[in-house]
Protein backbone atom coordinates (compact mmCIF):
# COMPACT_ATOMS: atom_id res chain seq x y z
CA UNK A 1 0.00 0.00 0.00
CA UNK A 2 1.37 3.44 -0.97
CA UNK A 3 -0.60 5.43 0.97
CA UNK A 4 -0.31 5.93 4.85
CA UNK A 5 -1.87 8.45 7.19
CA UNK A 6 -2.29 8.96 10.82
CA UNK A 7 -5.43 8.90 12.48
CA UNK A 8 -4.39 10.84 15.69
CA UNK A 9 -7.61 10.17 17.81
CA UNK A 10 -10.69 8.31 17.14
CA UNK A 11 -11.80 6.81 20.24
CA UNK A 12 -13.82 3.94 20.39
CA UNK A 13 -15.51 2.40 23.81
CA UNK A 14 -13.79 -0.85 22.96
CA UNK A 15 -10.17 0.77 23.08
CA UNK A 16 -8.49 1.45 26.59
CA UNK A 17 -6.88 4.70 26.34
CA UNK A 18 -3.22 4.92 25.88
CA UNK A 19 -3.05 0.96 24.55
CA UNK A 20 -1.37 2.40 21.41
CA UNK A 21 0.38 5.26 20.29
CA UNK A 22 -1.04 5.83 17.01
CA UNK A 23 -3.19 4.76 14.58
CA UNK A 24 -2.23 4.23 10.63
CA UNK A 25 -4.43 4.58 7.76
CA UNK A 26 -3.98 2.11 4.94
CA UNK A 27 -5.53 1.70 1.30
CA UNK A 28 -5.99 -1.50 0.01
CA UNK A 29 -5.41 -1.08 -4.03
CA UNK A 30 -8.05 -3.50 -5.63
CA UNK A 31 -6.04 -3.20 -8.81
CA UNK A 32 -2.61 -4.09 -6.94
CA UNK A 33 -4.20 -7.00 -5.83
CA UNK A 34 -6.20 -8.45 -8.36
CA UNK A 35 -4.59 -7.83 -11.40
CA UNK A 36 -6.56 -10.45 -13.21
CA UNK A 37 -10.16 -11.87 -12.47
CA UNK A 38 -9.76 -14.52 -9.60
CA UNK A 39 -5.73 -13.95 -9.89
CA UNK A 40 -4.72 -12.47 -6.10
CA UNK A 41 -1.19 -11.43 -5.24
CA UNK A 42 -0.19 -11.08 -1.41
CA UNK A 43 3.43 -11.02 -1.83
CA UNK A 44 6.02 -8.73 -2.19
CA UNK A 45 4.81 -4.85 -2.20
CA UNK A 46 1.32 -6.04 -2.28
CA UNK A 47 1.73 -8.35 1.16
CA UNK A 48 -1.05 -6.35 3.38
CA UNK A 49 -0.31 -8.79 6.36
CA UNK A 50 3.22 -7.82 6.26
CA UNK A 51 2.01 -4.32 7.27
CA UNK A 52 -0.25 -5.09 9.54
CA UNK A 53 2.49 -7.39 11.36
CA UNK A 54 4.28 -4.05 10.83
CA UNK A 55 2.08 -1.91 12.42
CA UNK A 56 1.73 -4.45 15.17
CA UNK A 57 5.49 -4.15 15.96
CA UNK A 58 5.43 -0.20 16.06
CA UNK A 59 2.66 -0.21 18.65
CA UNK A 60 -0.17 1.11 16.40
CA UNK A 61 -3.78 0.85 15.50
CA UNK A 62 -4.84 0.36 11.68
CA UNK A 63 -7.94 1.92 10.01
CA UNK A 64 -8.00 0.06 6.69
CA UNK A 65 -9.89 1.30 3.83
CA UNK A 66 -10.53 -1.20 1.15
CA UNK A 67 -12.74 0.24 -1.22
CA UNK A 68 -13.72 -1.00 -3.68
CA UNK A 69 -12.74 2.16 -4.67
CA UNK A 70 -10.15 4.64 -2.71
CA UNK A 71 -9.49 7.40 -4.76
CA UNK A 72 -5.75 7.95 -3.43
CA UNK A 73 -4.90 9.63 -6.42
CA UNK A 74 -4.07 5.97 -7.27
CA UNK A 75 -4.66 4.08 -11.26
CA UNK A 76 -8.41 4.16 -11.69
CA UNK A 77 -8.83 4.84 -7.96
CA UNK A 78 -7.70 1.14 -7.41
CA UNK A 79 -10.74 -0.48 -9.61
CA UNK A 80 -9.02 -2.68 -11.79
CA UNK A 81 -8.80 -2.10 -15.76
CA UNK A 82 -10.11 -5.23 -16.73
CA UNK A 83 -13.56 -3.83 -15.48
CA UNK A 84 -13.15 -1.88 -18.65
CA UNK A 85 -13.14 -5.31 -20.90
CA UNK A 86 -17.18 -5.03 -20.61
CA UNK A 87 -17.55 -1.90 -22.42
CA UNK A 88 -21.47 -1.06 -20.74
CA UNK A 89 -20.41 -1.71 -17.21
CA UNK A 90 -21.19 1.34 -14.81
CA UNK A 91 -18.66 1.89 -12.41
CA UNK A 92 -19.41 2.51 -8.34
CA UNK A 93 -23.40 1.35 -8.50
CA UNK A 94 -25.65 -1.65 -8.11
CA UNK A 95 -24.79 -2.59 -11.86
CA UNK A 96 -24.83 -6.74 -11.76
CA UNK A 97 -21.57 -6.71 -13.65
CA UNK A 98 -19.83 -4.22 -11.48
CA UNK A 99 -21.59 -5.77 -7.91
CA UNK A 100 -20.42 -9.13 -9.17
CA UNK A 101 -16.99 -8.11 -9.49
CA UNK A 102 -16.97 -6.77 -6.51
CA UNK A 103 -18.45 -9.66 -4.39
CA UNK A 104 -15.96 -11.50 -5.50
CA UNK A 105 -13.33 -9.92 -4.51
CA UNK A 106 -14.35 -8.79 -0.92
CA UNK A 107 -14.90 -12.87 -0.24
CA UNK A 108 -11.64 -13.29 -0.91
CA UNK A 109 -9.62 -10.33 1.22
CA UNK A 110 -12.41 -9.82 3.78
CA UNK A 111 -12.24 -13.07 5.41
CA UNK A 112 -8.01 -12.50 5.45
CA UNK A 113 -8.89 -9.37 7.34
CA UNK A 114 -11.20 -10.80 9.72
CA UNK A 115 -8.65 -12.46 12.18
CA UNK A 116 -6.74 -8.56 12.42
CA UNK A 117 -10.13 -6.75 13.71
CA UNK A 118 -9.50 -5.41 17.15
CA UNK A 119 -12.19 -7.39 18.85
CA UNK A 120 -10.47 -10.56 17.30
CA UNK A 121 -7.22 -9.70 19.05
CA UNK A 122 -5.81 -7.91 15.85
CA UNK A 123 -4.90 -4.04 15.33
CA UNK A 124 -7.62 -3.09 12.98
CA UNK A 125 -10.09 -1.00 14.58
CA UNK A 126 -12.19 0.52 12.15
CA UNK A 127 -12.45 -0.18 8.12
CA UNK A 128 -14.41 2.49 5.82
CA UNK A 129 -16.64 1.44 3.77
CA UNK A 130 -16.20 3.10 -0.17
CA UNK A 131 -14.84 6.59 -0.65
CA UNK A 132 -15.80 10.18 -0.59
CA UNK A 133 -19.13 8.73 -2.21
CA UNK A 134 -21.02 12.07 -2.48
CA UNK A 135 -18.59 13.18 -4.67
CA UNK A 136 -19.79 10.49 -6.98
CA UNK A 137 -22.28 11.70 -9.77
CA UNK A 138 -24.12 8.35 -9.85
CA UNK A 139 -25.60 8.92 -6.07
CA UNK A 140 -26.61 4.90 -5.89
CA UNK A 141 -28.32 4.48 -2.31
CA UNK A 142 -28.68 0.46 -3.16
CA UNK A 143 -24.75 -0.05 -4.20
CA UNK A 144 -24.01 1.78 -0.61
CA UNK A 145 -26.19 -0.59 1.03
CA UNK A 146 -24.97 -3.66 -1.31
CA UNK A 147 -21.68 -2.58 0.10
CA UNK A 148 -22.30 -2.34 3.96
CA UNK A 149 -24.33 -5.94 3.74
CA UNK A 150 -21.71 -7.31 2.41
CA UNK A 151 -19.41 -5.61 5.17
CA UNK A 152 -21.07 -6.73 8.11
CA UNK A 153 -22.11 -10.18 6.30
CA UNK A 154 -18.40 -10.98 6.43
CA UNK A 155 -16.94 -9.09 9.07
CA UNK A 156 -19.53 -9.49 11.75
CA UNK A 157 -21.42 -6.43 13.99
CA UNK A 158 -19.03 -5.49 15.93
CA UNK A 159 -15.71 -3.65 14.15
CA UNK A 160 -16.79 0.13 13.39
CA UNK A 161 -17.66 0.78 9.56
CA UNK A 162 -17.51 4.75 8.46
CA UNK A 163 -17.70 6.82 5.76
CA UNK A 164 -15.85 9.83 4.38
CA UNK A 165 -17.09 12.57 2.35
CA UNK A 166 -16.19 16.79 1.77
CA UNK A 167 -18.80 18.96 3.49
CA UNK A 168 -20.69 18.93 -0.50
CA UNK A 169 -20.99 14.86 -0.74
CA UNK A 170 -22.37 14.19 3.19
CA UNK A 171 -25.98 13.88 1.67
CA UNK A 172 -25.20 11.20 -1.16
CA UNK A 173 -22.17 9.75 0.92
CA UNK A 174 -23.22 9.13 4.20
CA UNK A 175 -25.67 5.81 4.77
CA UNK A 176 -27.58 5.00 7.95
CA UNK A 177 -25.91 2.34 9.65
CA UNK A 178 -22.24 3.27 8.89
CA UNK A 179 -20.71 5.59 11.27
CA UNK A 180 -20.38 9.26 8.99
CA UNK A 181 -16.67 11.28 8.81
CA UNK A 182 -16.12 14.72 6.78
CA UNK A 183 -12.70 15.52 5.10
CA UNK A 184 -11.49 19.03 4.64
CA UNK A 185 -7.77 20.70 4.59
CA UNK A 186 -7.30 23.88 6.74
CA UNK A 187 -10.22 25.83 6.77
CA UNK A 188 -11.64 29.16 8.44
CA UNK A 189 -15.43 27.59 8.42
CA UNK A 190 -14.57 24.51 10.18
CA UNK A 191 -17.72 25.42 12.89
CA UNK A 192 -19.70 25.30 10.02
CA UNK A 193 -18.79 21.78 8.51
CA UNK A 194 -18.94 20.24 11.51
CA UNK A 195 -22.34 22.20 12.15
CA UNK A 196 -23.39 20.32 8.77
CA UNK A 197 -21.39 16.77 9.98
CA UNK A 198 -23.56 16.61 12.84
CA UNK A 199 -26.80 17.05 10.95
CA UNK A 200 -25.98 13.23 9.37
CA UNK A 201 -24.18 12.29 13.02
CA UNK A 202 -26.22 13.65 15.74
CA UNK A 203 -23.75 11.11 17.95
CA UNK A 204 -20.40 10.29 18.52
CA UNK A 205 -17.31 12.34 17.91
CA UNK A 206 -16.45 14.83 15.56
CA UNK A 207 -14.15 13.19 12.72
CA UNK A 208 -12.01 14.95 9.80
CA UNK A 209 -10.49 11.62 8.23
CA UNK A 210 -8.57 13.11 6.00
CA UNK A 211 -7.45 16.39 7.00
CA UNK A 212 -5.07 17.65 4.13
CA UNK A 213 -1.26 19.07 5.13
CA UNK A 214 -0.36 19.31 1.79
CA UNK A 215 -1.74 18.74 -1.53
CA UNK A 216 -1.18 16.48 -4.82
CA UNK A 217 0.65 17.68 -7.75
CA UNK A 218 -0.45 17.33 -11.25
CA UNK A 219 2.15 17.69 -14.73
CA UNK A 220 2.69 21.49 -16.05
CA UNK A 221 1.67 22.58 -12.61
CA UNK A 222 3.56 24.51 -9.80
CA UNK A 223 4.12 22.27 -6.90
CA UNK A 224 1.53 22.08 -4.25
CA UNK A 225 2.47 23.09 -0.67
CA UNK A 226 0.77 24.22 2.37
CA UNK A 227 1.74 26.39 5.02
CA UNK A 228 2.82 25.54 8.20
CA UNK A 229 1.22 28.10 9.88
CA UNK A 230 -1.87 27.88 8.20
CA UNK A 231 -2.04 23.65 9.49
CA UNK A 232 -0.88 23.96 12.92
CA UNK A 233 -3.60 26.63 13.54
CA UNK A 234 -6.46 24.47 12.14
CA UNK A 235 -5.25 21.26 13.78
CA UNK A 236 -5.09 23.01 16.92
CA UNK A 237 -8.75 24.55 16.15
CA UNK A 238 -9.87 21.10 15.92
CA UNK A 239 -8.36 20.14 18.72
CA UNK A 240 -9.54 22.39 20.96
CA UNK A 241 -13.36 21.70 19.35
CA UNK A 242 -12.52 17.81 20.86
CA UNK A 243 -12.55 16.68 17.14
CA UNK A 244 -10.57 13.83 16.27
CA UNK A 245 -8.30 14.27 13.46
CA UNK A 246 -6.70 12.08 10.17
CA UNK A 247 -4.07 13.25 8.51
CA UNK A 248 -3.67 13.12 4.78
CA UNK A 249 -1.20 12.77 4.16
CA UNK A 250 1.11 12.30 7.29
CA UNK A 251 3.76 10.11 5.13
CA UNK A 252 4.49 11.09 1.47
CA UNK A 253 4.25 8.43 -0.94
CA UNK A 254 5.22 7.65 -4.61
CA UNK A 255 3.44 6.36 -7.74
CA UNK A 256 5.93 3.87 -8.75
CA UNK A 257 5.86 2.31 -12.23
CA UNK A 258 2.17 3.37 -13.88
CA UNK A 259 0.27 3.44 -10.51
CA UNK A 260 -0.02 7.33 -10.60
CA UNK A 261 -4.24 8.21 -11.04
CA UNK A 262 -5.45 11.53 -12.98
CA UNK A 263 -8.10 13.97 -11.83
CA UNK A 264 -11.06 15.46 -14.67
CA UNK A 265 -11.91 19.18 -13.96
CA UNK A 266 -12.84 20.26 -17.21
CA UNK A 267 -9.62 18.65 -18.75
CA UNK A 268 -7.88 15.28 -18.03
CA UNK A 269 -5.15 16.02 -15.20
CA UNK A 270 -2.24 13.36 -14.69
CA UNK A 271 -0.84 13.08 -11.24
CA UNK A 272 2.94 13.39 -11.06
CA UNK A 273 5.25 10.04 -9.78
CA UNK A 274 6.17 11.62 -6.95
CA UNK A 275 3.31 11.94 -3.70
CA UNK A 276 5.88 14.35 -1.63
CA UNK A 277 2.71 16.06 -1.01
CA UNK A 278 4.09 18.35 1.34
CA UNK A 279 3.38 15.98 4.16
CA UNK A 280 5.01 16.21 7.52
CA UNK A 281 7.02 12.80 6.88
CA UNK A 282 8.71 13.87 3.46
CA UNK A 283 8.16 10.89 0.14
CA UNK A 284 11.53 9.77 1.59
CA UNK A 285 10.46 9.29 5.15
CA UNK A 286 12.39 12.18 6.49
CA UNK A 287 11.09 14.69 8.94
CA UNK A 288 10.18 17.80 7.86
CA UNK A 289 9.83 21.08 9.96
CA UNK A 290 5.91 20.57 9.33
CA UNK A 291 6.02 17.35 11.81
CA UNK A 292 7.38 19.24 14.21
CA UNK A 293 5.71 21.81 14.24
CA UNK A 294 2.32 19.13 14.44
CA UNK A 295 4.18 17.40 17.14
CA UNK A 296 4.10 20.62 19.43
CA UNK A 297 0.43 21.53 18.62
CA UNK A 298 -0.29 17.69 19.89
CA UNK A 299 1.40 17.85 22.63
CA UNK A 300 -0.82 20.91 23.85
CA UNK A 301 -3.42 18.40 24.18
CA UNK A 302 -1.73 14.67 25.16
CA UNK A 303 1.46 13.94 25.96
CA UNK A 304 3.75 12.67 23.23
CA UNK A 305 6.78 10.25 23.27
CA UNK A 306 10.06 11.88 24.58
CA UNK A 307 13.46 11.26 23.09
CA UNK A 308 14.55 12.54 19.98
CA UNK A 309 12.31 11.50 16.66
CA UNK A 310 14.85 9.12 14.09
CA UNK A 311 17.06 11.27 11.63
CA UNK A 312 16.77 11.32 8.12
CA UNK A 313 18.15 8.17 6.31
CA UNK A 314 21.94 8.67 4.58
CA UNK A 315 21.72 10.13 1.10
CA UNK A 316 24.19 9.58 -1.58
CA UNK A 317 25.30 11.42 -4.64
CA UNK A 318 26.50 10.02 -7.72
CA UNK A 319 27.31 11.25 -11.33
CA UNK A 320 26.92 12.97 -13.51
CA UNK A 321 26.96 9.41 -15.78
CA UNK A 322 26.60 8.99 -19.53
CA UNK A 323 24.10 7.13 -21.49
CA UNK A 324 24.28 5.25 -24.32
CA UNK A 325 21.82 4.54 -26.77
CA UNK A 326 20.72 1.08 -27.16
CA UNK A 327 17.89 1.67 -29.76
CA UNK A 328 14.83 2.90 -31.44
CA UNK A 329 11.75 1.20 -29.44
CA UNK A 330 11.12 0.16 -33.20
CA UNK A 331 13.81 -1.62 -33.56
CA UNK A 332 12.47 -3.90 -30.41
CA UNK A 333 9.43 -4.51 -31.73
CA UNK A 334 9.94 -8.28 -32.06
CA UNK A 335 10.76 -8.70 -28.05
CA UNK A 336 8.18 -6.08 -26.93
CA UNK A 337 5.34 -7.52 -29.09
CA UNK A 338 6.77 -11.49 -29.34
CA UNK A 339 3.13 -12.82 -30.21
CA UNK A 340 2.94 -10.37 -33.19
CA UNK A 341 0.39 -7.61 -33.41
CA UNK A 342 -3.73 -7.78 -33.61
CA UNK A 343 -5.42 -6.90 -37.15
CA UNK A 344 -8.65 -4.13 -37.32
CA UNK A 345 -9.55 -1.96 -39.40
CA UNK A 346 -10.55 0.27 -36.93
CA UNK A 347 -8.09 0.76 -34.00
CA UNK A 348 -9.26 -0.83 -30.67
CA UNK A 349 -8.77 0.09 -26.90
CA UNK A 350 -6.04 -1.10 -24.45
CA UNK A 351 -9.15 -2.86 -22.93
CA UNK A 352 -10.46 -4.89 -26.28
CA UNK A 353 -7.00 -6.26 -26.21
CA UNK A 354 -6.09 -6.94 -22.37
CA UNK A 355 -3.73 -4.45 -22.29
CA UNK A 356 -3.80 -2.98 -18.94
CA UNK A 357 -1.03 -0.19 -18.68
CA UNK A 358 2.14 1.26 -20.67
CA UNK A 359 2.35 1.95 -24.05
CA UNK A 360 0.79 0.46 -27.51
CA UNK A 361 1.64 0.94 -31.19
CA UNK A 362 -0.86 1.21 -33.64
CA UNK A 363 0.91 0.95 -37.45
CA UNK A 364 -1.10 1.14 -40.59
CA UNK A 365 -0.01 2.28 -44.15
CA UNK A 366 -0.47 5.45 -46.26
CA UNK A 367 -3.14 4.67 -48.26
CA UNK A 368 -1.80 7.49 -51.12
CA UNK A 369 1.12 9.98 -51.43
CA UNK A 370 0.91 12.78 -49.35
CA UNK A 371 3.06 15.32 -51.12
CA UNK A 372 2.12 18.56 -49.12
CA UNK A 373 2.28 18.31 -45.61
CA UNK A 374 -1.13 17.42 -44.42
CA UNK A 375 -2.68 17.25 -40.83
CA UNK A 376 -3.34 14.21 -38.93
CA UNK A 377 -5.70 14.67 -36.64
CA UNK A 378 -8.18 12.53 -34.18
CA UNK A 379 -11.96 13.33 -33.55
CA UNK A 380 -13.84 14.10 -30.59
CA UNK A 381 -10.49 14.24 -28.38
CA UNK A 382 -10.20 10.37 -29.30
CA UNK A 383 -6.36 10.35 -27.78
CA UNK A 384 -6.14 9.03 -24.62
CA UNK A 385 -3.33 9.97 -23.50
CA UNK A 386 -0.69 10.66 -25.75
CA UNK A 387 0.27 9.97 -29.05
CA UNK A 388 3.95 9.65 -30.52
CA UNK A 389 3.75 10.01 -34.55
CA UNK A 390 6.55 8.55 -36.58
CA UNK A 391 6.53 7.90 -40.31
CA UNK A 392 9.04 5.35 -41.84
CA UNK A 393 10.27 5.42 -38.05
CA UNK A 394 11.19 8.99 -37.98
CA UNK A 395 9.57 11.35 -35.58
CA UNK A 396 6.94 13.66 -36.08
CA UNK A 397 5.28 15.01 -33.02
CA UNK A 398 3.02 14.48 -30.45
CA UNK A 399 -0.87 14.42 -30.33
CA UNK A 400 -2.39 14.50 -26.54
CA UNK A 401 -5.66 14.28 -24.88
CA UNK A 402 -7.41 17.96 -24.63
CA UNK A 403 -4.83 19.68 -26.61
CA UNK A 404 -5.01 21.22 -29.55
CA UNK A 405 -2.02 20.07 -31.57
CA UNK A 406 -0.84 20.78 -35.48
CA UNK A 407 0.71 17.89 -36.48
CA UNK A 408 1.47 17.81 -40.75
CA UNK A 409 2.47 14.99 -41.98
CA UNK A 410 4.11 13.79 -45.68
CA UNK A 411 5.29 10.45 -46.57
CA UNK A 412 4.33 8.29 -50.24
CA UNK A 413 1.99 5.68 -50.79
CA UNK A 414 2.76 2.54 -48.60
CA UNK A 415 5.02 4.25 -45.87
CA UNK A 416 4.51 3.23 -42.69
CA UNK A 417 2.24 5.25 -40.03
CA UNK A 418 3.08 4.39 -36.48
CA UNK A 419 1.31 6.17 -33.37
CA UNK A 420 2.83 4.96 -29.76
CA UNK A 421 -0.32 5.95 -27.13
CA UNK A 422 0.70 5.96 -23.90
CA UNK A 423 -1.67 5.72 -20.76
CA UNK A 424 -1.17 8.21 -18.78
CA UNK A 425 -3.28 6.57 -15.68
CA UNK A 426 -6.76 6.26 -15.36
CA UNK A 427 -8.99 8.54 -13.76
CA UNK A 428 -9.01 8.29 -9.98
CA UNK A 429 -11.16 11.00 -9.24
CA UNK A 430 -13.73 13.82 -11.03
CA UNK A 431 -16.53 12.23 -12.81
CA UNK A 432 -14.74 9.12 -12.46
CA UNK A 433 -16.13 7.25 -15.97
CA UNK A 434 -14.55 4.72 -17.87
CA UNK A 435 -11.38 5.69 -18.94
CA UNK A 436 -10.52 4.05 -21.78
CA UNK A 437 -6.95 4.28 -23.10
CA UNK A 438 -5.46 3.97 -26.52
CA UNK A 439 -7.42 5.07 -30.00
CA UNK A 440 -10.77 5.90 -29.12
CA UNK A 441 -11.43 7.23 -32.83
CA UNK A 442 -9.73 6.36 -36.38
CA UNK A 443 -6.67 9.17 -36.94
CA UNK A 444 -7.57 11.27 -40.40
CA UNK A 445 -4.91 12.86 -42.63
CA UNK A 446 -6.60 15.59 -44.19
CA UNK A 447 -9.84 14.13 -44.91
CA UNK A 448 -8.90 10.56 -45.26
CA UNK A 449 -9.93 8.43 -42.30
CA UNK A 450 -6.85 5.84 -41.81
CA UNK A 451 -8.10 2.32 -41.48
CA UNK A 452 -6.22 -1.26 -41.41
CA UNK A 453 -4.52 -1.12 -38.32
CA UNK A 454 -1.87 -3.33 -36.53
CA UNK A 455 -1.94 -3.19 -32.33
CA UNK A 456 1.11 -4.23 -30.65
CA UNK A 457 0.80 -4.02 -27.28
CA UNK A 458 4.33 -3.71 -25.90
CA UNK A 459 5.78 -5.53 -22.72
CA UNK A 460 7.94 -2.57 -22.23
CA UNK A 461 9.06 -4.08 -18.46
CA UNK A 462 9.67 -7.66 -19.63
CA UNK A 463 12.15 -6.37 -22.07
CA UNK A 464 14.07 -4.14 -19.65
CA UNK A 465 14.21 -7.13 -16.92
CA UNK A 466 15.45 -9.35 -19.58
CA UNK A 467 17.72 -6.86 -21.28
CA UNK A 468 20.36 -8.70 -22.04
CA UNK A 469 21.39 -10.79 -24.34
CA UNK A 470 18.70 -8.65 -26.48
CA UNK A 471 20.21 -6.49 -29.17
CA UNK A 472 18.01 -4.83 -31.76
CA UNK A 473 17.61 -6.57 -34.44
CA UNK A 474 18.41 -3.81 -36.85
CA UNK A 475 20.00 -0.04 -36.48
CA UNK A 476 18.45 2.80 -37.93
CA UNK A 477 20.19 5.04 -35.35
CA UNK A 478 20.30 9.17 -36.83
CA UNK A 479 22.91 11.37 -35.67
CA UNK A 480 20.59 13.04 -33.32
CA UNK A 481 17.96 10.78 -32.01
CA UNK A 482 14.49 11.69 -31.39
CA UNK A 483 11.10 10.06 -31.13
CA UNK A 484 10.84 6.87 -28.40
CA UNK A 485 14.20 5.35 -28.04
CA UNK A 486 16.46 3.11 -25.17
CA UNK A 487 19.15 4.88 -23.15
CA UNK A 488 20.70 2.86 -20.31
CA UNK A 489 24.20 2.45 -18.81
CA UNK A 490 25.57 0.38 -15.61
CA UNK A 491 27.55 1.88 -12.69
CA UNK A 492 29.14 0.55 -9.18
CA UNK A 493 27.99 1.97 -6.39
CA UNK A 494 31.45 1.46 -3.86
CA UNK A 495 30.17 2.08 -0.60
CA UNK A 496 27.29 1.05 1.39
CA UNK A 497 25.21 3.93 -0.57
CA UNK A 498 21.77 5.04 0.48
CA UNK A 499 18.42 7.11 -0.58
CA UNK A 500 19.10 9.18 -3.57
CA UNK A 501 16.91 11.34 -6.53
CA UNK A 502 17.51 10.85 -9.95
CA UNK A 503 17.82 13.99 -11.81
CA UNK A 504 17.33 14.13 -14.95
CA UNK A 505 18.01 17.35 -16.47
CA UNK A 506 17.33 18.03 -20.67
CA UNK A 507 15.15 15.23 -21.17
CA UNK A 508 11.84 15.58 -22.03
CA UNK A 509 9.36 12.96 -21.38
CA UNK A 510 9.67 9.24 -20.40
CA UNK A 511 9.83 6.17 -18.33
CA UNK A 512 13.17 4.41 -16.32
CA UNK A 513 14.01 1.75 -14.73
CA UNK A 514 16.92 0.55 -11.90
CA UNK A 515 18.09 -2.57 -12.23
CA UNK A 516 14.57 -3.41 -13.39
CA UNK A 517 12.42 -1.87 -11.08
CA UNK A 518 10.14 0.62 -13.02
CA UNK A 519 10.32 3.97 -10.80
CA UNK A 520 8.04 5.82 -12.50
CA UNK A 521 7.35 8.27 -15.35
CA UNK A 522 9.51 11.79 -15.48
CA UNK A 523 8.27 14.70 -17.71
CA UNK A 524 11.32 17.21 -17.08
CA UNK A 525 10.39 19.42 -19.67
CA UNK A 526 6.73 20.23 -18.33
CA UNK A 527 7.43 19.45 -14.46
CA UNK A 528 7.40 19.99 -11.73
CA UNK A 529 8.85 17.11 -10.86
CA UNK A 530 12.52 16.72 -11.76
CA UNK A 531 13.38 14.51 -9.64
CA UNK A 532 12.64 10.76 -9.06
CA UNK A 533 12.77 9.19 -5.88
CA UNK A 534 15.30 6.18 -5.86
CA UNK A 535 14.64 3.73 -2.10
CA UNK A 536 17.92 2.27 -1.38
CA UNK A 537 17.03 -0.80 -1.38
CA UNK A 538 16.39 -0.78 -5.31
CA UNK A 539 20.52 -0.40 -5.70
CA UNK A 540 23.16 -3.08 -5.70
CA UNK A 541 26.15 -1.48 -3.32
CA UNK A 542 29.89 -2.55 -2.53
CA UNK A 543 30.70 -2.60 -6.23
CA UNK A 544 27.89 -4.40 -7.95
CA UNK A 545 27.07 -3.03 -11.36
CA UNK A 546 23.67 -1.22 -10.99
CA UNK A 547 21.60 -0.68 -14.53
CA UNK A 548 19.11 2.48 -15.71
CA UNK A 549 17.77 1.98 -17.85
CA UNK A 550 15.39 4.87 -19.75
CA UNK A 551 12.42 5.08 -22.57
CA UNK A 552 13.11 8.51 -24.02
CA UNK A 553 9.50 9.81 -25.81
CA UNK A 554 10.54 12.34 -27.59
CA UNK A 555 13.74 14.49 -27.55
CA UNK A 556 17.40 13.26 -25.82
CA UNK A 557 19.58 15.94 -24.84
CA UNK A 558 22.88 16.65 -26.28
CA UNK A 559 24.61 15.44 -23.76
CA UNK A 560 22.37 12.00 -22.37
CA UNK A 561 23.39 12.35 -18.77
CA UNK A 562 21.86 11.52 -15.48
CA UNK A 563 22.81 12.42 -11.91
CA UNK A 564 22.11 11.29 -8.32
CA UNK A 565 21.13 14.19 -5.65
CA UNK A 566 21.26 13.83 -2.25
CA UNK A 567 17.60 15.78 -2.24
CA UNK A 568 14.77 15.98 -4.65
CA UNK A 569 13.92 18.68 -7.42
CA UNK A 570 9.89 19.18 -7.10
CA UNK A 571 9.02 22.66 -8.07
CA UNK A 572 11.00 23.43 -11.24
CA UNK A 573 7.40 24.88 -12.76
CA UNK A 574 8.41 28.59 -12.66
CA UNK A 575 5.52 30.07 -14.69
CA UNK A 576 2.12 30.45 -13.92
CA UNK A 577 -0.20 27.66 -13.69
CA UNK A 578 -2.03 26.78 -16.92
CA UNK A 579 -4.63 24.76 -18.43
CA UNK A 580 -4.52 22.65 -21.28
CA UNK A 581 -7.62 22.41 -23.84
CA UNK A 582 -8.62 21.78 -26.91
CA UNK A 583 -8.79 25.64 -27.54
CA UNK A 584 -5.44 27.10 -28.82
CA UNK A 585 -5.80 29.60 -26.05
CA UNK A 586 -4.20 28.62 -22.23
CA UNK A 587 -5.62 30.11 -19.11
CA UNK A 588 -4.68 30.40 -15.44
CA UNK A 589 -6.22 28.01 -13.48
CA UNK A 590 -7.99 27.93 -10.02
CA UNK A 591 -6.94 24.44 -8.43
CA UNK A 592 -9.35 22.66 -6.02
CA UNK A 593 -9.70 20.38 -3.52
CA UNK A 594 -11.72 16.44 -3.30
Amino acid sequence: MRAMEGWDSLLLPALKKGTRTGRPAGYVPWNYHEPEPGVYNFNGSRDLFAFLKEATLANLLVILRPGPYICAEWEMGGLPAWLLRKPKIHLRTSDPDFLAAVDSWFKVLLPRIYPWLYHNGGNIISIQVENEYGSYRACDVSYMRHLAGLFRALLGDRILLFTTDGPEGLKCGSLQGLYTTVDFGPADNMTKIFGLLRKYEPRGPLVNSEYYTGWLDYWGQNHSTRSIPAVTKGLEKMLKLGASVNMYMFHGGTNFGYWNGADEKGRFLPITTSYDYDAPISEAGDPTPKLFAIRNVISKFQEVPLGPLPPPSPKMTLGPLNLHLDGNLLDFLDFLCPQGPIHSVLPVTFEAVNQVHGYMLYRTYLPHTVSEPTQLWVPNNGVHDRAYVMVDGVFQGVLERNMKHNLFLMGKIGATLDVLLENMGRLSFGSNSSDFKGLLQPPILGQTILTQWLMFPLKVDNLVKGWFPIQPLKHSHPQTPSGPTFYSTTFPILNSGGDTFLFLPGWTKGQVWINGFNLGRYWTKRGPQQTLYVPRPLLFPRGAHNRITLLELENVPPQPQIQFLDRPILNSTKHRTYVYSLSSASEPMELSGH
